[in-house]
């Protein structure tokens, strides 16, 4: 024998003994050990997130305004960078309960801590965010907040026939601060992204991600605020008339053409909730835990992600280096998910359409049970569920999110624990 075989602790079935259907079952357990640990880190993660909206839609109003909507992008910065360094940690709090984990340490290979967990795994993790859009919500959220909080105002404002300015704080700000203050977070992310790749300054990683988001962030809104003023101009435009004729010759030459893109049209958005998205979270914890068996690199390779590669002394080194090059391109919205999908189907077929059936009917299930709740309670008062609103919803949420967390770590785990045990079985 070349190799020695690690298996978990005899106290728990082998991984390869579990079936693929087991999945469920699998993610219970894991729920099981880190409850606690899993509904403090969501809680307190939650408990930041207000206090930062509140905040926001606070200083958003006043005089110097264009102070103040540069203080409110900065905030909602903070936003997003408190909903990745929790789904990281609440990632890395269940490691222990992990069958794949537990085998390397058994293997002498040193545990990775939340701190360089984070420090590592953000950066990229906040491209994901970005490339995919998951802001958006963050940012319809704060809106939301913000009208309800000045509905009164603009309300008496709008009968006085003053308009009013809520919901204008994340698109407000004028486009050469916008510019400058990107131009900023640019030049602090890349040298924050250099240190950490040298290993110069603790927490590097995680500060670069921060500038990653704020460059992100205020260049958006200066190319919301430029597009929105060119548009029309744009629209005139002889190569826009002509990708406009193309496309409406190719709709006369196919008739079935125009049905095509009807029904993709209505069929695309549930891929993408169905099979994309789970992927791309999966992507998160093969970040998280350690690419299946391999580095980080395999999750992110074949894009721009793809940057550094050194300190190779041990299995797993790779993991603690990060990609310092983010950008929110085609390769990176697409390749991760695809290398997730190509690691994930290790585990097998059944594995891989399990956990995407779990992920939908954890999600679709929460939001019918949180109208199912609403409905037993019922109320014809306004303003009502502007109470009773919120508790429900943050039970759902926390059921949801802590569920999907030990959904992911799960699926991670029998698909890691099969990979290694069939290369162990390749180098007998």
């Amino acid at each position: 024998m070349s190799g020695t075989s690690v298996m978990p602790p005899p106290s728990q079935p082998a991984a390869r003994s579990l079936s693929a259907y087991a999945l469920p079952a699998h993610a219970l357990r894991i729920f099981g050990a880190c409850a606690v640990s899993l509904v403090l880190w969501f809680a307190a993660g939650r408990a930041i997130r207000v206090g930062l909206m509140w905040v926001g839609t606070e200083i958003t109003h006043g005089d110097y305004q264009q102070v103040r909507f540069a203080l409110t992008m900065l905030i909602f910065t903070l936003i997003v960078l408190n909903q990745l360094v929790v789904m990281v940690g609440m990632l890395h709090t269940v490691r222990g309960a992990l069958w794949e984990i537990r085998a390397r340490r058994a293997g002498d290979e040193a545990d990775e801590s939340l701190y360089g967990a984070l420090n590592r795994a953000t950066l990229v993790f906040a491209t994901i965010y970005m490339a995919w859009s998951f802001h958006v919500e963050d940012a319809r959220e704060f809106i939301s907040l913000d009208f309800i909080k000045r509905a009164e105002q603009d309300l008496k404002g709008a009968f006085a026939g003053v308009q009013g300015d809520a919901g204008t704080a994340l698109i407000g700000l004028d486009v050469r601060v916008s510019i400058g203050i990107a131009v900023v977070a640019y030049l602090l992310k890349t040298l924050f992204g250099w240190w950490h790749s040298n290993d110069k300054v603790k927490g590097s990683g995680v500060l670069a991600t921060f500038f990653e988001l704020a460059y992100a962030f205020y260049g958006l809104n200066a190319l919301f605020t430029f597009t929105s003023a060119r548009s029309d101009w744009i629209s005139q435009r002889a190569v826009m008339t002509t990708l406009h004729g193309w496309v409406e010759q190719a709709e006369q030459a196919l008739p079935w053409w125009k049905a095509f893109l009807t029904w993709l049209g209505e069929v695309w958005p549930h891929i993408i909730d169905a099979l994309i998205v789970p992927l791309t979270w999966l992507t998160v914890a093969s970040l998280v835990y350690g690419a299946f068996a391999e580095d980080t690199r395999a999750v992110v390779r074949g894009t721009r992600l793809d940057a550094v590669a050194d300190r190779m002394e041990q299995t797993h080194t790779l993991t603690r280096s990060t990609m310092t090059r983010a950008t929110t391109g085609f390769q990176e919205r697409w390749v991760p998910p695809a290398n997730a999908f190509r690691l994930a189907a290790r585990g097998g077929a059944a594995l891989f359409g399990t956990f995407c059936l779990c992920y939908v009917a954890l999600h679709v299930g929460g939001d019918y049970a949180a109208r199912g709740v609403k409905s037993l309670i019922g109320s014809e008062q306004p303003f009502f569920w502007l109470v009773i609103g919120p508790p429900v919803d943050f039970v759902r949420d926390l059921v949801v999110e802590v569920l999907t967390v030990c959904l992911l770590a799960a699926t991670f785990d029998l698909a890691a624990t099969r990979s290694r045990e069939a290369g162990e079985t390749l180098t007998a």
